[in-house]
């Protein structure tokens, strides 16, 4: 039997870099990451929006790189920004991205980058079609994965044919990751009760609307499960977890505020197949739902990088997939251990109103356990409190905010209904 007592032989001459576009400060799992190899003595680095992110108050972080970026400069721009960097650390830098932008820069400029950090090596193009969601449809219907029907509409009047013979409700997303930050059609998931508020919302999407419409799968037949996992250039799984997602906020689809790992072995097995059929290499993190209906687990979405509740995996070594990754680039084992069955992950500022929603909701989650062996907390760290009490001060403009354009696009709805 493995112990979490014993030490992780990390290379302390290795260092990471935390890689983020976009302005998002509040963004727990870049802490985390920074938490996790930082208690191995691992020299941590990360770009951060201003001096004041929670990032940069973590005790484990060495130095943060002031760089306010808005996720649609040109490459060129960001891979010189990047080597400036890498420049000023002087050694070889692991990179760990925790967005889609940033995920996908990496692998499609790795050449220019390789000659100052350490990553993944994967086929160019591949990131940027899984962080898509049709091109992740696409991957799924190749190799025989489960995911909801969908339709890719190109047009208004494709829209309004769709209309005419969808079964309704559905729910319609963004068709890339990446117009989130130029232009996003909609504002997160959207479930859409009919074909009035479907044609409402489609007269503003433009002529040539950049949506998925899919199959909606109902909150009581359902149930959320999530994968994390690393693997090396084999793709072959060296850590893989399981877990349900009690809630997210907004509620059903967003980030995830409380969850507990569940060993679910026909999910990693599916995962592991899935990816070495498409031959991925790195840290992945998956969103399933399992559909009561009829007793298939679907594929929601495939981050091609670390995702923001990472913590709430570790196995009996104390590996989670930011150390393994680490470990593995670096030339090192990455002991093999069971998972933590029974850890629960809070999101402290996002649990409380998903569990205000859900309550009202009443949608359960049959295979969380009744009571977490242990708890792992997003931003409260005995050894590291600072980036808790900076998010604090930080959150209540942003959280209120947010608040509002939830309650906007909830009115915009009912009246889209009403007409």
């Amino acid at each position: 039997m493995a112990s979490r007592s014993t030490p992780i032989a990390a290379d302390r001459s290795v260092p990471g870099l935390i890689v983020k576009f976009g302005d998002y400060p509040l963004h727990h799992g870049g802490v985390g990451a920074i938490r996790s190899l930082g208690r191995l003595g691992v020299p941590m680095f990360a770009v951060t929006e201003d001096r004041w992110t929670p990032a940069a108050a973590s005790r484990y972080l060495s130095r943060g790189f002031v760089w306010p970026t808005t996720g649609t400069e040109r490459p060129e721009r960001l891979v010189e920004g990047l080597l400036g960097i890498g420049r000023r650390i002087g050694r070889p830098t692991l990179l760990i991205p925790t967005d889609e932008e940033a995920a996908v820069l990496i692998a499609e400029q790795a050449d220019a980058l390789r000659e100052r950090f350490l990553f993944p090596r994967v086929e160019p193009e591949l990131p940027r079609r899984l962080a898509s969601k049709q091109g992740l449809h696409q991957l799924c219907v190749e190799h025989g994965v489960p995911s909801p029907a969908a339709a890719f509409p190109d047009s208004y009047e494709e829209i309004a044919r769709f209309a005419a013979a969808a079964r309704f409700p559905v729910v319609a997303k963004n068709r890339e990751a990446f117009e989130r930050r130029r232009k996003p059609v909609v504002h997160g998931t959207t479930r859409i009760s009919g074909p009035r508020e479907l044609l409402q919302l489609a007269r503003e999407w433009g002529p040539r609307p950049g949506v998925i419409i899919q199959e909606y799968l109902p909150r009581e037949e359902a149930e959320d499960w999530i994968v994390h996992a690393y693997f090396d250039a084999e793709s072959t799984a060296l850590s893989m977890f399981t877990g349900v997602k009690v809630r997210s906020w907004p509620p059903h689809a967003g980030m995830t505020a409380n969850a507990y790992v569940v060993d679910n072995p026909e999910l990693a097995e599916m995962t592991a197949q899935f990816i070495k059929r498409i031959g991925f290499s790195g840290i992945v993190d998956l969103d399933w739902r399992y559909d009561r209906r009829d007793g298939l687990y679907k594929l929601l979405d495939f981050n091609p990088r670390m995702g923001a509740q990472f913590r709430l995996f570790e196995n009996e070594w104390g590996i989670d997939v930011v150390r393994a990754q680490h470990l593995d680039l670096t030339g090192r084992k990455v002991p093999e251990g069971e998972q933590l069955a029974g850890r629960r992950f809070i999101v402290e500022n996002i649990d409380l109103p998903a569990y205000a929603a859900y309550r009202r909701s009443g949608y359960t989650t049959p295979h969380a356990p009744a009571r977490a062996s242990s708890t792992e907390l997003a931003w409260i760290a005995r050894d590291d409190m600072k980036p808790f009490f900076t998010m604090l001060v930080r959150f209540v403009r942003p959280g209120a905010r947010h608040l509002l354009q939830l309650w906007r696009t909830r009115r915009s709805r009912r009246r889209a209904i009403a007409e």
